[in-house]
């Protein structure tokens, strides 16, 4: 049993492993335009640079989850920080976008081994008062660092190279897993001999990666009728509709397959990649439901504005990160309002009010999104939107977990982390989409409204859409085609206003679904109690 005193410097080691692992998916954002420069990436690509790390992410956390329980939480964390530590040396030398999206990957898996290890192991270490103490620290943990990666990424790419925003993960890896090494008490399932469910496994990465290729790519190959071919390697899809509803239908078919096979397995006494009798509680099912909506119009949001705030407003990495540390500096505030209000104010109720604040915030970002605002319009509404998510993210993840028994906190914090993550990766797909496909459908319009010719248009679209706005410049610097720049850049603002009030739609669905949730377990039983109804349970 480990001292008091040492179970909080092993919170501070996990608490900067999560750190590591949500500034790695947001740190990589502002940098975007360097690296569209340095590597030539495409639209698409820029999408996937950010995607494919969220994607494995998603798809794995729950694999990792389960086999943290089995082998041992510490040690899935220090050998999942460690795959993190070498693909950021991997990804720091990438010469081509395509090994970048490969170091992205990697990174992926080593990210999905450390983030539901980290909450299993605060589940498993701390009790009572002080797991909501730690929770909230956790949490949030994670809204700042959402916000600190890219004011981090922006001093890097800006003083020395994107190629530093990956770099510094090394030096603070290894401090992570000696600091873990040295005040993490290991802990595991007792007895859990029972085997994996590798099969749902394999269900469950089908699904989640169909899907998010499916969202992400549909504007490329045609949502029904073939806009482009698609190949892997030498061989292209052969079908007269596009691979699109496809990869949907696969989804389905997965998704499908993995409920029943999951179900199954727990009827006959198996283990299942998500323990599905955990649903029988409220707090656990109608949780996951809310974190998963939530996080798809928390995150979405970060892919398109440093794109408009560098491309459109003309900021550099460095400013671009100070105008999103007012996000940052909204999630640290919510942590003392948190600690605050704790005890007075229950958990459910501090998650309503932050997704509250987080749809004005992110409301009122696109409300002041213009070619012509400046920093001073947008940074008041993101510290807003910042507070809200300090507050929903700390609280919400305890919510979900403080009925879940200890012995199979691995798998719960899997499925609610997988849960935030999918969000996370739909939200970057559907905004992403809304983004590059409205400026696509804006700027051809408004450009053969001024009588261009059509190829000329063509080009023109082609060229800001696939640079992601990054051609901007270059039209800028012809005095014959600022006009065309113009309508660019409204057409990018247009785009990103549109996607901050999407995101603002999904957090509302997301603040319904939290109206589920009630009373927790314990207080239902306290209830029965009181009353002689106690043996119903």
């Amino acid at each position: 049993m480990t001292s008091p005193r040492t179970r909080w410097f092993g919170l501070l080691f996990i608490s900067l492993a999560v750190s590591l692992i949500i500034v790695d998916s947001t740190i990589i954002n502002v940098s975007i335009p360097s690296i569209i420069e340095d590597l030539g990436i495409t639209s698409t690509q820029v999408q996937w640079v950010q995607e494919s790390y969220t994607l494995v992410f998603a798809a794995l956390l729950l694999v990792f989850g389960a086999l943290a329980d089995r082998f041992g939480r510490r040690r899935i964390m220090i050998l999942g920080m460690a795959i993190f530590v070498i693909s950021s040396v991997i990804a720091g030398l990438s010469q081509s976008g395509d090994i970048l999206i490969a170091a992205r990957v990697l990174q992926g898996i080593g990210g999905a081994m450390v983030l539901p290890t980290t909450l299993s192991l605060v589940n498993a270490n701390f009790q009572g008062k002080e797991r909501g103490i730690a929770f909230a620290i956790w949490g949030s943990t994670i809204g700042g660092m959402v916000a600190v990666g890219p004011l981090l990424g922006g001093w890097l790419t800006t003083d020395y190279s994107w190629r530093w925003a990956f770099g510094i993960n090394i030096p603070l890896g290894i401090i992570i897993i000696i600091g873990a090494l040295l005040t993490v008490t290991e802990s595991k399932e007792a007895g859990n001999n029972r085997g994996i469910d590798w099969l749902g496994a394999v269900y469950s990465v089908i699904a989640m990666s169909t899907l998010v290729f499916a969202l992400i790519e549909g504007r490329t190959y045609g949502w029904w009728e073939v806009n482009k071919e698609f190949t892997v390697g030498n061989w292209t899809w052969p079908g007269s509709i596009s691979i699109i509803p496809v990869m949907f239908l696969i989804f389905v078919l997965a998704t499908t397959a993995f409920i029943a096979h999951g179900a199954a397995r727990i009827k006959k006494g198996k283990p299942a990649l998500i323990a599905f009798n955990l649903f029988s509680i409220a707090s656990f099912r109608n949780g996951n439901v809310a974190a998963m909506v939530i996080s798809l119009g928390e995150f979405g949001i970060i892919l398109s504005l440093p794109l408009w705030l560098q491309f459109v407003i003309g900021y550099d990495a460095l400013q671009t990160g100070f105008v999103l540390l007012g996000l940052a500096g909204g999630a640290f505030v919510a942590s003392g309002v948190a600690g605050a209000l704790s005890g007075r104010v229950s958990p459910v109720s501090m998650v309503r009010l932050g997704i509250l604040l987080e749809i004005v915030g992110v409301a009122g970002v696109g409300f002041m999104i213009s070619p012509t605002a400046t920093w001073v319009s947008v940074v008041p509404w993101l510290f807003v939107y910042g507070l809200g998510v300090g507050l929903a993210t700390a609280q919400l993840t305890n919510v979900i977990l403080k009925d879940v028994p200890v012995q199979e906190s691995g798998q719960a914090s899997g499925t609610q982390s997988t849960s935030r993550q999918l969000g996370s990766a739909l939200g970057i797909a559907i905004l992403g989409t809304i983004l590059f496909a409205s400026v696509q459908i804006q700027l051809t319009n408004d450009l053969t409204n001024e009588g261009l010719p059509e190829e000329q248009v063509t080009q023109v679209v082609d060229s800001v859409v696939d640079s992601a706005g990054g051609a901007i410049i270059g039209l800028e610097q012809d005095p014959a085609t600022i006009p065309i720049a113009d309508y660019a850049k409204q057409a990018i603002s247009d785009g990103t206003r549109y996607g901050a009030f999407a995101a603002a739609g999904f957090l509302g669905l997301g603040f319904l679904a939290t109206l589920s949730l009630g009373k927790t377990r314990q207080e239902e039983v306290e209830k029965m109690e009181t009353s002689g109804d106690a043996h119903v349970i």
